[in-house]
This record gives structure tokens, sequence and C-alpha cells, in this order.
């Protein structure tokens, strides 16, 4: 470990006398300091190594050699202070010495750990190495001491002595006080004088000042050391700050040195109840916030499952993913984490499976039927509560007596503005917009799912059957269940819609309830069929109010909204299919308004068809009358079969069948009207 240098020789004076040569030897610094130690006079020591301290930092240039000396009569003077236990003494004549740290600190085992090894060396007086104690640790130093003053007056011995005990305990103790001043000391010559070159003693004071602190329980000290820069040893001070409970130290470490896993796992410990620290007050926000910086997907992805067991809300937002558009999307990642997510949470699952439906708009299937199912269940599972099953069937009720609310609005706008805000509302909004936007979803089990709970969830089942192509059960169920006109009617402009995108806008308009997601495909699915007609569904537009016409029939009660049917649609309704679904004792004063407007625009159309057809026919004749002069400019081309004898060359082979190739005779250039030409012409009608 200590590496002797020899002590530098004394000034001389010479003096020649003869043939002989006589040297005359001052007294030096290091020769009184020696004499003064050996007769135990200490405190002269450090008088006289003072005096010539403040001798040398008056001068302007200091002599290095007698710099060199004042250190080492201060480390003889600390060691022999360390000897007989006089620590503080010790403590101040070791940093005047500028003693080396690590000497100081292999005396205490403890605290040295595994910095450095018996194998390392570092440079001591040799003076000073000599009289070094040859005790291992601090304790035996203080044991030999005890030993030395007490022994054999102490009965039974003195280790085991009370008395000695407590001393021993009392001086270990000022012992390490000793060496926390001295290091701290050193740490603040290291900020003064600068860090001028390597220095393999700096992470070991910065590593062992920090264990005092710890073992101390000095955690402001501590955190101010580790706010500072330092050379902290991880590995050293790791098993100590998890034995003294310092976990906050511990994180300001990790979160240092950059080692996310360790630090979330201090954190998790936390969570769970494992270790405790009043100084992190947030744990599972701070792995939130570490998670949301972080650009390991993998580690974000582990440990947000983790989350999720713990808090549902942020383990989902960590698990949506961040597209950054810099790697593909795969389907097959979304099912397989939405699998861990369930096995960690279901409540969880079924809002991860939300975002990948409603905000990703995954077009797969399984996952539209799921989120399905997992929207009817809700539902069912409000309706076994009497008291939501009563308020649901009351409200269907209202609405069918209450001719104002059938006329002014549908039965969805009324349920969502009636009724009171509640979990199961909202579910019950979710499932009808759910329902009516999406066309992925299995509609034959979601109907096997609402069959049972039919009548209270009548407007739902319209929508299945709506997506089925039941169009008639759709119809009957919008006009004679929940009499709702107005969405029968809509249901037939729409092409299939029991939900207009007018009232999901209204419905959505409310921030409170939160169902923009919901909504956002299916107010853009509306704009687009209300813009993009064609053919098509101008087609099953009048099939669909044909249907609705027959079901109103159907019923005596439904006579006026057939009749207003049958008067609003008159473009989209044949007269000719009309006619015969009405009844006998109808007064004519009913249809007159449709009869009037189909008779209209059938006389309108066929007079329309006469005069195109006629400047059709006039455009026709002045075509031909331009081009006929042209034509006949031109010369034609005749084309005369060949009888059947000819050769296997004028025939085509043409789908399998043979044709006889036609024979061109290419007409002679026609002469100027002026001439008389050499050969007749063809006319060709």
């Amino acid at each position: 470990m200590l590496r002797h240098l020899a002590s530098t020789f004394p000034k001389s004076g010479i003096l020649l006398l003869g043939n002989s040569v006589k040297s005359l030897v001052p007294s030096t610094l290091i020769s009184q300091a020696e004499s003064l130690l050996d007769s135990h006079r200490i405190e002269e020591a450090v008088d006289l190594a003072d005096q010539q301290r403040k001798k040398l930092q008056g001068n302007v240039i200091v002599d290095e050699d007698e710099a060199e000396e004042l250190r080492y009569v201060y480390q003889r003077i600390g060691f022999q202070c360390f000897t007989e236990t006089l620590f503080e003494d010790a403590g101040k004549n070791f940093y005047n010495g500028e003693l080396d740290p690590t000497v100081l600190i292999s005396y205490y085992p403890e605290l040295r750990g595994s910095l450095f090894d018996p194998n390392d060396t570092t440079h001591v007086y040799a003076g000073v190495a000599e009289r070094m104690p040859r005790e291992a640790s601090v304790d035996e130093i203080i044991v030999a001491n005890l030993v030395r003053n007490y022994s054999p007056y102490l009965k039974p011995d003195t280790r085991t002595a009370p008395p000695t005990a407590e001393l021993r305990k009392i001086l270990g103790m000022a012992a390490v006080e000793m060496l926390e001043l001295f290091l701290k000391k050193c740490r603040t010559r290291r900020k003064v004088e600068g860090k001028r070159k390597a220095d393999t003693s700096y992470p070991v004071v910065d590593t062992v000042l920090a264990k005092i602190y710890a073992q101390s329980e000095k955690t402001r000290d501590l955190y101010a050391l580790l706010q500072e820069p330092h050379e902290i040893v991880l590995s050293e001070i790791e098993p100590v700050l998890k034995q003294t409970g310092q976990y906050n130290a511990l994180c300001m470490l990790y979160k240092q040195m950059g080692d996310d896993e360790k630090l979330l796992g201090i954190w998790a410990k936390l969570v769970d109840g494992e270790w405790t620290d009043d100084d992190i007050k947030d744990p599972i926000g701070n792995i939130f916030n570490l998670l949301s910086t972080s650009k390991n997907r993998a580690l974000v992805q582990t440990w947000a499952l983790w989350l999720t067991r713990r808090d549902p809300d942020r383990g989902i937002r960590l698990l949506m993913p961040r597209e950054t558009g810099k790697r593909p999307h795969r389907p097959d990642d979304d099912l397989a984490l939405l699998e861990q997510i369930r096995e960690a949470n279901p409540a969880a699952g079924a809002q991860f499976l939300e975002y990948l439906v409603l905000q990703k708009r995954s077009s797969s299937k399984d996952l539209h039927t799921q989120l399905a199912i997992a929207c009817v269940d809700q539902l069912l599972e409000a309706l076994k509560d009497d008291a939501v099953s009563k308020l649901w069937r009351a409200k269907g009720l209202s609405y069918t007596s209450s001719r104002s609310e059938s006329t002014t609005r549908t039965f969805f706008l009324y349920f969502a503005k009636s009724t009171p805000d509640s979990p199961t509302k909202l579910t019950r909004l979710k499932t009808v917009l759910f329902l009516q936007g999406s066309s992925l979803y299995d509609a034959e089990l979601i109907r096997e799912r609402l069959s049972p709970s039919k009548r209270v969830l009548s407007l739902e089942s319209a929508i299945v059957d709506g997506k089925l192509g039941n169009h008639r059960a759709a119809l009957s169920i919008l006009v004679n269940d929940l009499h709702d006109s107005l969405s029968a009617e809509a249901y037939c402009t729409l092409g299939g819609d029991v939900v207009p995108g007018k009232v999901i806008q209204d419905i959505c308009a409310d921030p409170s309830l939160g169902l923009t997601t919901w909504a956002s495909g299916l107010s853009q699915k509306h704009r687009q069929k209300t813009v993009d007609e064609n053919e098509g569904a101008l087609a099953k537009r009048k099939e669909l109010l044909k249907i609705l016409l027959e079901v109103y029939m159907s019923d005596e009660a439904s006579s006026e909204r057939a009749a207003h049917l049958v008067n609003s649609q008159a473009m989209n309704l044949d007269v000719v299919d009309v006619i015969p679904t009405l009844p006998v004792k109808w007064p004519l004063k009913i249809m007159s308004s449709f009869l009037a407007r189909s008779f209209r625009r059938t006389v309108h159309e066929r007079q329309e068809g006469r005069i195109v057809k006629a400047i059709a026919a006039g455009q026709n004749l002045d075509v031909k009358d331009r081009t006929w002069l042209i034509l006949r400019e031109e010369g034609m081309v005749v084309e005369e079969a060949l009888d059947d004898g000819g050769d296997g060359d004028d025939y085509n082979e043409k789908n399998g069948v043979v044709e006889k190739s036609p024979l061109r005779l290419e007409e002679k250039s026609p002469v100027p009207w002026n001439t008389e030409p050499d050969v007749a012409s063809v006319h060709v009608t």
C-alpha cells in the first residue's frame, strides 16, 4: 500500500580548517519536530509547524523543499495523534500535511469496501511510513489504546468491560467524524484548486463521504453531495443506500447514470409498499413521466403493462403507440398487446380496444365485433339494475305517448336530452353510436345478444336489423314499437341508418359526455352519403320508402304519417306502386297533393322527352348535311365477300369461328366536279 520516499537533506554551512572539512549543520524543522514528538510534546510540535507555515505563507515565492518538510512534519504529527486516538487533532494535521486520503481511508475497512485492494500503492514519506500504526483498522487502534491505558484495571477484560465498551463506541464515532471532516476539506480544496490532472483518490473520497452521510443519516448533506459534480462509485454506494433506506439518493444516482431500468425498479418497490421513502412523494407519477419521454419501446411496453395493473388510465396512455412513421404498423402487434393488457387489467383492455377501433380506425372485423360485444354486454349488465330498467322503460313510454316529442325529435335525441347523466346513460349512448357507425362487426351475433331485451332496447335492435338488411323489421320497430317516424323516414333517406347525422352532432356537442371520438367516423359517413348519391342509392331509397309506406298502412293509427309520407316523398314514390296500397276509405283530398304532383311530374317528363328527341333529330340532320360532301370527296372502301372456292388465305379464325375474309376494292380518287371522270362513280347508300 505504501511507497516510502526519502526525506530531503538538511541545509548545512561548510567551514574549511586545514586539511579537513567540517560541516556545521543547523537544527532543521524535521529534526526539531522529531525530537518533540519522541518526547511526546505534541502541542509544541504543532506550534513549531504552524510557525513555519505562517512563515512560508508570508513569502512571495514558496520554497518547495521547505513546503515538503512542512508536509512531512504535519503528517508525522497527524499519525502520532491518530495512534493515541486524538482524532480531531489528527484530522487537522492530516489536512495541513496534505495526506493522501486513501492512506487514511485504508484504516476504515467497512468504508473502504473494494475501492482499492492491498496491492495498490501510493506515495508516503519514509519517516512517516515507519511510524504509521501497524493495526489494520481504526477499531484495532482504539482497542490497543484502551488496553494500553486501562489494562489490567478493568474486569473481566478491557474489551468487554462496560466503561471501555462505551468509550470504544465514542472513540469510533469520533474517528468517523474526523474522517468526514477531512474528506469534506479535501473536496473543498479540489474545488478551489481545480482538477489539474486525473487523481485516483477522487472517486474514493466521494464514495466514502457518501457512505458516511448515508450511515449517519445526514440526508441533506448527501443530497447536496449528489447534486454537485462527483465521481461516486455506484457499485460501492448502492448496497449502503439500500441498507440505510436512502432510496431517493439512490434514484438520484440512477438518474445521473442513465440507468432507467434500476430507477423504475426502485419506484416500483415504493409503489408496492415494499420500500418507503418520504422524500419520494409520487413514485407512480415518476414512473409515468419517465416512460412518457423514453425512446426505449421495449422498456416502455414492459413497465406500461406493470403500470396498467396499478393505474389503468396512465398505463393505457403509455401503451397507445406514438406514431412516428419510421416503422410500419402491424395489426398482429396490436392484437398481441391487447391480450397482454387484458391479462394485466380487463378494464384497461376494454379501454385499449376502444382506442384501437375508434382512434386508430382499425379495420379488423374481429376487433369491431369484440367492441360491439363489450358495449352490448355493458348495456345488458346495466339493465340488471331495476332502477335503470324502469327508467328506460318509462322513457320509451313517455316518448310514444307524447305527440309533441315524437313529431319534433327522434327517440335517441329525446333519450339523450331528457335522461339524467349517469354511467349507464353514457354506456347506452356509446353503444348506439358504435352499432350505427361500424359496419364490420358480426351483426347476427349482436342481434342474438340483444334478443332477450329487445323490448327495452328497441332502438339498438332496429339498428342491428338495418345492418343485416332486414329493412322491414327495422322500420316496423321504429314505427310500431318506438313510434319514431322521424327516425324511420331518416332510415329511408340515409339508406339504412337509424340515427341521422344532425342528431349525432347535437348530442356530441356536449363536451361533458366525451362522445366526440365515438361519433367522428359516423358523422363523416353521413356527410358522404348526403353528398355522393348515385343511381343505386336512389333506387334503394325508393325501395325503403315503399316498405315504410307498407308498414304505415298496416296500422290505421299511422294513416296520418302515411299521408304525410306520400305527399312529402312524391318524387321518390311511383303512383303506380302507391295507389294499390291505399285504403279504399281514404278520401281523395288526402291524396290530392301527391296525385297532382305525380301527374304534373309525369307530364313534364313526357314533354321534356319529346323536346329532347326533337332537338336530337335536328342535330343529327345537321351533322349528316355537313358531313355528306366530306365523305363524298374522301371516297370509300367497298367490301365484297369472296366465293366459297377461295384458298385458305381468305379465311380468318375469330373466337373459334372461321369467317371469310372480305375482298377490299379501293375506290379510285375522285375527279374535280368540272371534268368528266375516267371511271364510273360508285354510289353507296
